[in-house]
């Protein structure tokens, strides 16, 4: 055996030994929540620890680091750093310059003062990438993470985190319960909403550890960082490491054999790497994040039996990504298309994957004020891109028929809706009989997405530039208005629903977003067309085949969902659950019911309150449409 084939094969079974301790972990029946790091001495080195070291090798004064570096109020060297001023290096160089001043001593001496302080730094930039990967990991599985400060004084520490990977923060100053008082831990666990049984503790501190396992949490001593996250990995069950935005650890069930996908993307990537091959998942169960050397590869497989309406989806979704690259159209790099199911079970596709940045929530947070509305100007913008490409000049063409896509599309979700009907909705049955009566007499044929929304977007960090689309699965020939429709329909919902969260009752103006009309005259715009008169049918459309996919939703939790994650609604046969009991009303449907009253009578809409509440144990859904369907998108 060749000593790189030796030291793979050694790599693969520290793995597979690895991943066995974790299974057998999450074997024993320990479900914790929450993790909570204690700032000095686990995320950053102690700085009074560190700073009182320097001190004492350097011959300065107890107490001249801090006092230098809060030192100045608003121009303090602390908060300049904190908020950008100041990189790493200066802040550390005008930091030695400061002390210099403090103690009297001359400046001549600075670099040698300015190295020791760089050595501190080497220090943080070590521990702190390592903390906060860990904290990322465990946030990524679904715990929450806590983090506990005492800060040198209110407001200000001496080195500065950042604190977006953390669900609560409590600073024992601000709170005035410092530690090892157990009011700290109490209140950060009610913050939490978790019990102490279901909490981890890091912590330096035995005094701290020591009142933390009083009240019962766990806790881990952290002398050496690697180890203690090795002794937190064998309590949580997961790997806390090699972490990738949006994705997790592969769930139980779910795992598939890395052996024979090695070997496969030797041969076709013609790459032999000596690292084993690493896998992540995405959020969807059948996609994966797959680290080959040092190559990031998105793995999609294709679901059994097939979810679509349209029967496999994954080469399907094969054409129309190579289709759309070569058109220019931003898609993530297709790789290759597998067919031969000994291999993983199932067709899957293989990709490259495109890093950037996915907003969840449509208010765009993580985008200043200002820049919101080109965010929006974007999304229009790479949807009329996706619909101007010619399907016959992409060799599109086998994807759907010309002319008749509401009507399939009608037919098709409407077969899925009886199949997973659990009682007689009035509003669903009015929406059905009324949309097959308003057929547009014309319809344009082009690519649709079928499911493009802000969330299938990959943007790039810092200006509004789409770097890929995702979620190909419904792609198909048909009518782009209704992509356009269902993309709009985010206007209409909630803001609270755990399920796609929108924008209704949200101030626009003030988060600097565009109203549903603006953004749809924007896509007008960049598509050189007029906005359709036959609005409302579209919207109602939308509306209905949102409404089919929460009924299968709740369909699935009520009969529960097979050992792969796949929901029964694309199992199940018309009326084979009419057993399960009624559920409340979908409140879309609440919401269309009178909208479609009085478009059958010729009346204008007026508003109106219409509120329903529909929930299950995995789902719930709770809006009002108090405007109803406007006139216009």
């Amino acid at each position: 055996m060749s000593l790189s084939s030796a030291a793979r094969a050694q790599s693969l079974l520290c793995a597979g030994i690895q991943r066995l301790l974790l299974i057998q972990q999450r074997s024993r029946g320990v479900s914790y929540k929450a993790v909570v790091f204690e700032e000095s001495g686990v995320l950053l080195p102690a700085p009074h620890r560190t700073a009182t070291d320097w001190e004492a090798r350097s011959c300065i004064p107890a107490g001249t680091v801090q006092r230098a570096a809060l030192s100045g109020g608003e121009s303090s060297l602390s908060l300049q750093y904190s908020r950008g001023e100041l990189t790493a290096v200066e802040f550390l160089q005008e930091l030695g310059q400061q002390c210099f001043e403090i103690v009297s001593l001359k400046p001549v001496n600075s670099p040698l003062l300015s190295l020791c302080f760089l050595t501190a730094w080497k220090q943080v930039q070590k521990q702190l990438p390592t903390m906060a990967e860990a904290a990322q990991c465990i946030r990524a599985e679904g715990l929450q993470t806590a983090l506990l400060s005492r800060g040198l004084c209110p407001g200000q520490r001496l080195l500065p985190l950042e604190q977006q990977h953390f669900d609560v923060v409590v600073e024992s100053h601000q709170e005035g319960v410092p530690r090892p008082d157990p009011g700290t831990y109490k209140l950060c666990l009610e913050l939490l909403g978790v019990q102490p049984q279901e909490s981890i503790l890091l912590d330096s501190s035995s005094q701290n550890l020591e009142v933390a396992a009083q009240l019962g949490m766990k806790t881990v001593k952290v002398d050496d960082p690697a180890a203690a996250l090795k002794e937190l990995e064998t309590h949580l069950g997961f790997p806390l490491q090699g972490f990738v935005p949006y994705t997790r650890s592969v769930r139980p069930g779910m795992e598939i054999p890395k052996d024979r996908l090695q070997k496969y993307l030797e041969d076709v990537l013609g790459a032999h790497p000596t690292a084993p091959l690493e896998l992540r998942q995405f959020e969807s169960t059948r996609s994966y994040l797959v680290k080959f050397g040092g190559r990031l590869l998105v793995l999609k497989k294709e679901e059994e039996p097939p979810s679509g309406p349209s029967g496999l989806s994954v080469p399907r979704e094969y054409r129309v990504l190579k289709a759309l690259a070569e058109a220019g159209v931003p898609v993530p790099p297709v790789l290759a298309l597998c067919k031969d199911r000994s291999i993983l079970g199932s067709p899957f596709l293989l990709l490259e994957h495109r890093a950037g940045h996915i907003h969840r929530t449509l208010s765009l947070p993580a985008v200043p004020q200002p820049r919101r509305r080109a965010w929006y100007g974007a999304m229009a913008n790479v949807l009329a891109r996706i619909h101007s490409l010619e399907p016959g000049a992409a060799e599109l063409q086998e994807l759907g028929e010309h002319g008749n896509y509401i009507q399939q599309q009608f037919e098709t979700w409407t077969k899925q809706y009886r199949a997973v009907e659990t009682h007689t909705i009035p509003a669903m049955e009015r929406l059905i009989q009324w949309l097959p009566l308003h057929f547009p007499e014309s319809q344009k044929t082009t690519l649709v997405h079928g499911d493009f929304r802000m969330d299938h977007l990959v943007f790039h960090p810092d200006r509004p530039e789409v770097l890929a689309v995702l979620g190909w699965k419904f792609a198909t020939l048909g009518d782009p208005l209704c992509d356009v429709a269902n993309n709009c329909l985010l206007w209409q919902l909630p803001g609270t629903s755990s399920h796609l969260p929108g924008l209704r009752n949200c101030d626009l103006g003030q988060l600097g977003i565009p109203t549903a009309e603006e953004y749809s005259q924007m896509y007008c715009g960049h598509r050189g067309v007029q906005h359709p008169q036959n609005w409302n049918f579209y919207l109602a459309f939308a509306f209905f085949r949102r409404a089919v996919m929460l009924q299968g939703r709740q369909c699935g939790s009520l009969a529960g969902e097979d050992q792969q994650g796949s929901c029964v609604l694309h199992r199940a046969q018309p009326g084979a659950l009419s057993q399960h009991r009624p559920l409340p009303a979908c409140s879309l449907c609440s919401g269309v019911s009178p909208f479609l009253g009085e478009l059958s009578r010729g009346q204008s809409w007026e508003p109106r309150a219409v509120s329903c509440r529909w929930s299950s144990p995995t789902f719930q859904l709770s809006t009002s449409l108090a405007k109803g369907l406007p006139g216009r998108c």
